[in-house]
């Protein structure tokens, strides 16, 4: 048997290294990786029968829907995005989920969507919370705070300028006018010696710049760094869950508004120490004590409730390789 492991096509700016997280998490259960497989062309791959963890983000292309027949998935934490579930739900791609059925999903969303159309579904959470293989000892911690794309959602002047039938888009809709709420309500939530003393992360580094094995070696040197922080301030999952795996402080920002964006979460923010935004008035509660801003003295005691989540997940994989 011959084993397989997701990469991820870029776009035109920038890629996700939480794409390559989330494949870092697939790889610690095989015993080798034979193949690197496109997330976007898994329909064109021939050759010998491959065994492929199939977690993750689905999908950009939906033409290239369903999987090649010479590919053996294991769907588990799988999300089906709604940009993506109308394309990927023809009566082929129902067909093909319910072959590979029960299929193990990311998140509550994929779970009723499935559902709905007749395919056997349940939840697993993220194969990102089976990361514990990075843990460090308390001897290792340092007094690292690692600030991670907070926010990142938000309109941004790079954002809107991404390409010009954006931007036009961006004044039809009037989000132009909202660049400057991202900063605002940063500066709300983060006393200012902090946010300039922390170390700040951007988890979408620029296109056409690095190869595969590269950016598998970037995920991996983020989560090192990550296992060793005081504390982590993020608003993304891949880098929020890894460090419950990791035993590492962490707080989730979640300011999301849009579907795309919340539709991944139902069933994973409960899981976190976690600031939440409302997008349109800028007020911030916390689900935790939170005296004031957040500064070089707050500190969070992680929920452990991913465990019943993580557990399973590993169970699930070392059965299936």
């Amino acid at each position: 048997m011959i084993y397989g492991l997701l990469k991820y096509e870029e776009n035109a700016k920038f890629f996700n290294v939480g794409d390559n997280i989330q494949s870092l998490a697939a790889r610690q259960f095989l015993p080798k990786v034979d193949k690197y497989l496109s997330r976007e062309k898994l329909a064109n791959y021939k050759g010998d029968k491959i065994k492929l963890i199939m977690n993750g983000w689905f999908t950009h292309n939906t033409t290239n829907w369903v999987p090649s027949e010479d590919v053996i998935p294991l769907f588990v934490s799988f999300h089906m995005n709604n940009t993506a579930a109308s394309g990927m739900l023809s009566k082929e791609g129902i067909d093909y989920l319910k072959k590979h059925g029960p299929i193990g999903c990311r998140d509550q969303f994929t779970v009723e969507l499935l559902k709905g159309k007749g395919i056997e579904a349940y939840f697993t959470g993220c194969l990102t919370l089976t990361l514990d293989t990075y843990k460090v000892t308390d001897s290792e911690r340092n007094e690292d705070v690692f600030i991670v794309d907070p926010l990142y959602g938000y309109t941004t002047w790079k954002k809107i300028t991404y390409s010009y039938k954006r931007f036009l888009r961006s004044i039809q809709r009037g989000t132009i006018f909202s660049i400057g709420k991202r900063k605002k309500y940063l500066a709300n939530i983060f006393d200012s010696e902090l946010y300039k003393n922390a170390i700040h992360i951007h988890q979408e580094p620029d296109a056409n710049t690095f190869s595969t094995i590269e950016k598998f070696e970037m995920a991996e040197d983020l989560l090192k760094k990550y296992a060793k922080a005081k504390l982590v301030i993020t608003s993304r999952i891949h880098c929020a869950l890894p460090c419950l795996a990791m035993g590492t402080p962490v707080i989730f920002i979640n300011g999301f508004d849009s579907f795309v964006d919340s539709c991944r979460f139902e069933g994973i923010l409960d899981l976190f120490n976690r600031i939440d935004v409302n997008s349109k008035t800028g007020e911030i509660t916390a689900n935790f004590k939170l005296e004031g801003k957040v500064n070089k003295k707050t500190m969070v005691t992680n929920l452990e409730k991913h465990h019943f989540l993580a557990e399973p997940l590993k169970e699930i994989c070392n059965n299936f390789i």
